[in-house]
């Protein structure tokens, strides 16, 4: 009996030592075998609610195509605050996942602080600066007390022997700082890929700025021409009636279904004409047939004409309204121009004489709307408040075919001033009425999309039928355009100089010193409205911001401390012991 108990555990030792081994030799097989799978193919899970950790399409099909070293030196290392660590840690992540789709993706993070005396970092404050980097001041609280301290929250991008700065750190008026760091975090992606983007494109699309009708002078929208320039070749074009001034001409007498016939640019400007589209209508029948081959628009109109300059010299002027002949266009295109100026609580400051000895006061001044973007859609998600001069407002038609999306509107507290309008400069002098300002989001800025009719169908002039020169299109691919109620909001402002003015960027205030989301928005537009990749969908990436209940924080600061400290070591007792037990209990049986 004995001896037969002993055969027995020695049979069950090595029953157990072979399905040891057995289960040993499965588990390295099975990590082998996902080992070489992975090898082949690339795959990542993201369990994330807000999928922050999934790259989107077009972010990795760009990735996948470059064919050299994109270097990123991102100066956002050191001792910061906690929203700025975030932060740099977020950019790290990024620029990991962007490495994990190419290994032509490198950085280093870099503290320019680090052992420099003040000399060294003026020296290195004023190099970063001239690279384009913006700085921001910060105050760090230590034990001693408050210090300043200066940092450059961004990267100096490189590719093929090109450089290019990016702001990591958005600029957004009127958004407190825990908002702007959480859309900085959000926006990575589509700054990281747009930068990639720019340093990588070869051939640039065309864009026009229409000449001839009054539009504004090259002066005035030279800081967004310089922005645009990184994406696009720019051109100004006289139309004149001349079809082939946009690209598309008949040849030997081509017939009138020749949509085939292409145009020369991508997408044109209307920036604040001030005289009307006649010539026998060629002019808009050009534009039209430019729209009807598949053309983009960006329409910056005033339908009201209104001027700070009419003021300088007397108290009031008559804002009054201002025929363009665009108003048919418009119409069928989907929307109406009213003949309006739209006031708002919600406005940019502007300075006042308060005294006989010059002092100047900033006060606001209703007619200079600040538009706070509210839409998701990723041409105005997470901009700054833009500003405007005499804004008018926009009504949508059903047009059939056609998706109207509005871009910009009004404060909550705006009115609707009817052409023609009284302008007094005794308006900055009174307190407004919040109860006056009773008719809100008044849209100012829409996008069309869809397929367009033309204007000119069933009514084409016999002058143009007559024409050899033109091939007639009655209804256009799927296209899209962006209607804004405001010419200047494209319109840079002037820094006086001795020889001539000097353009400041768009957007920026020379009274305030404050940069609005102007140049954002006209670079968004036409990003969307050329852009054929989808790049600009990546700017609907949302990563929400989970931060601490602050009052709860300070009043239960103990017992989340010791939860966090206590309760895990407990688990790791419990189990442990529950293990002991199990084992003890298992293999004295077998014993």
């Amino acid at each position: 009996m004995v001896n037969l108990k002993r055969r027995d555990m020695k049979a069950n030792r090595k029953n157990i030592r072979r399905n040891s081994f057995l289960q040993l030799a499965i588990g390295l097989a099975i990590l082998v075998v996902i080992n070489t799978i992975g090898s082949f193919a690339f795959y990542r899970l993201d369990l994330t609610a807000d999928k922050r950790y999934t790259l989107a399409p077009t972010t990795r099909k760009m990735l996948k195509e470059l064919d050299g070293v994109v270097y990123f030196k991102v100066y956002l290392e050191g001792e910061f605050p906690a929203g700025f660590k975030r932060l740099r840690n977020e950019t790290r992540e990024m620029l990991n996942q962007f490495r994990a789709y190419s290994k032509n993706i490198q950085f280093e993070f870099i503290d320019p602080t680090t052992g420099k005396d003040k000399t060294e970092l003026d020296a290195i404050y004023m190099q970063l600066a001239q690279s384009g980097l913006n700085a921001t001041d910060l105050q760090v609280k230590e034990e001693s007390g408050t210090t300043r301290k200066i940092i450059f929250p961004g990267a100096i991008v490189s590719y093929r022997g090109k450089e290019m700065p990016m702001d990591l750190l958005l600029t957004q008026v009127g958004k407190p700082p825990a908002e702007v760091l959480n859309n900085s975090v959000q926006a990575l992606e589509f700054g990281l890929t747009n930068v990639i983007r720019k340093l990588s494109v070869t051939e640039k699309p065309k864009i026009a700025f229409i000449e001839g009708h009054g539009e504004l002078e090259p002066v005035y929208t030279a800081s967004i021409e310089a922005a645009l320039s990184e994406y696009y070749e720019i051109e100004h074009v006289w139309i004149d009636g001349q079809p082939s001034s946009l690209g598309f001409k008949a040849q030997n007498g081509a017939e009138s279904s020749g949509s085939s016939i292409s145009n020369k640019y991508k997408a044109i400007i209307i920036a604040k004409p001030d005289s009307a589209f006649a010539r026998n209508e060629l002019d808009k029948f050009i534009i039209d047939q430019f729209v009807m081959r598949g053309g983009k628009v960006l329409w910056l109109v005033d339908p009201v004409h209104a001027e700070m300059d009419s003021l300088r010299n007397k108290e009031q002027t008559v804002a009054l309204v201002q025929d363009l002949n665009l108003d048919d266009m418009l119409f069928n295109y989907g929307v109406r121009l009213n003949s309006n100026l739209v006031v708002d609580m919600n406005a940019l400051p502007i300075p006042v004489v308060i005294d006989p000895k010059g002092n100047q006061k900033l006060i606001p001044w209703l007619f200079y709307p600040l538009l706070v973007p509210t839409s998701n859609h990723p041409i105005v998600r997470n901009l700054s408040a833009i500003k405007t001069e005499f804004v008018s407002s926009i009504d949508t038609l059903d047009t059939p075919g056609i998706t109207k999306t509005i871009l910009l509107s009004t404060s909550r507290y705006s009115r609707v001033l009817n052409a023609p309008v009284m302008i007094s400069l005794s308006f900055l002098y009174q307190e407004p009425e919040a109860t006056q300002f009773n008719q809100p989001y008044q849209p100012v800025a829409v996008l069309l999309e869809g397929e367009f009719t033309s204007l000119f169908l069933n009514r084409v002039p016999a002058e143009i039928t007559n024409s050899p020169e033109i091939s007639f299109v009655g209804k256009s691919p799927k296209t899209a355009m962006i209607v804004v109620a405001d010419g200047d909001i494209i319109k840079n402002q002037l820094q006086p100089g001795e020889i001539r003015p000097t353009p400041l960027p768009l957007g920026y205030d020379r009274y305030t010193g404050q940069q609005f989301g102007n140049k954002d928005f006209i670079l968004n537009a036409m990003n969307y409205l050329c852009d054929d990749s989808g790049l600009l969908s990546v700017r609907s990436r949302e990563v929400k911001l989970r931060a601490l209940d602050a009052s709860r924080v300070d009043a239960e600061r103990l017992k989340w401390q010791l939860v966090n400290t206590i309760v895990p070591i407990l688990l790791v007792l419990g189990f442990a012991f529950a293990h002991g037990y199990w084992r003890k209990k298992r293999y004295t049986r077998i014993y």
